[in-house]
C-alpha cells in the first residue's frame, strides 16, 4: 500500500470525521432504521429505504477514511527543515509578475486542498510547478487560466 502525504491539521480532521461518523451518524441511522421497521410493511416504507441508503453511505465513508488514515503519512510543517526550499506542507507567498499581486498558499494533500483557505493539493499545476523552489525564484506555471510567472517572496513552514 503506497502512502498519501496528509497535513498533521488534515489528519485531525480525518480522524475527528471518523469519530464523528462512527459515534453520532451511525447509531443515528440505525435508529431511524429500527423505528422505520417499527411502522410495518418495508416493501413500501420510503423512511426505510432512505435510512438504509444513508445507511451505505454512512458505512462507505466510514471504510474510506480508515482507509485514508491507514495508509496516510502524516507531516507536521512546524517540524520539516528544508533549507528554505518549497515542500509539502510548506506555506509560500507568491507575487504574480503581470500585475503584482500577492497570494500566500499552503502545499497540503488532495483531500485537504481547499482554495478559500489558500490550500492548494499537492498534484496542483502551482503546487508541481514550486516543489523544490526557493525565495528568489521566479517559476513559471501553466494553470487553467493560462500561463503565469510568479516569484517566490517567502517559504514557510509552519
Amino acid at each position: 500500500m503506497s502512502t498519501i502525504p496528509i497535513t498533521k491539521t488534515g489528519a485531525e480532521r480525518l480522524k475527528d470525521e471518523l469519530h464523528r461518523l462512527k459515534s453520532v451518524e451511525r447509531p443515528a441511522v440505525i435508529n431511524a432504521i429500527s423505528e422505520a421497521r417499527a411502522q410495518g410493511d418495508l416493501s413500501e416504507n420510503a423512511e426505510y429505504d432512505a435510512a438504509k441508503e444513508k445507511q451505505a453511505f454512512i458505512e462507505g465513508r466510514i471504510k474510506e477514511v480508515e482507509s485514508k488514515l491507514a495508509a496516510a503519512q502524516i507531516i507536521d510543517p512546524s517540524l520539516i527543515d528544508a533549507d528554505g526550499k518549497v515542500v509539502f506542507g510548506a506555506t509560500v507567498e507568491l507575487e504574480n509578475l503581470e500585475d503584482g499581486t500577492k497570494m500566500t498558499y499552503q502545499i497540503v494533500g488532495d483531500d485537504e486542498a481547499d482554495l478559500e483557505v489558500n490550500k492548494i493539493s499537492i498534484s496542483s499545476p502551482i503546487a508541481r510547478a514550486l516543489i523544490r523552489k526557493e525565495a528568489g525564484d521566479v517559476v513559471h506555471v501553466n494553470t487553467p487560466g493560462g500561463d503565469r510567472e510568479v516569484e517566490i517572496i517567502a517559504v514557510q513552514y509552519i
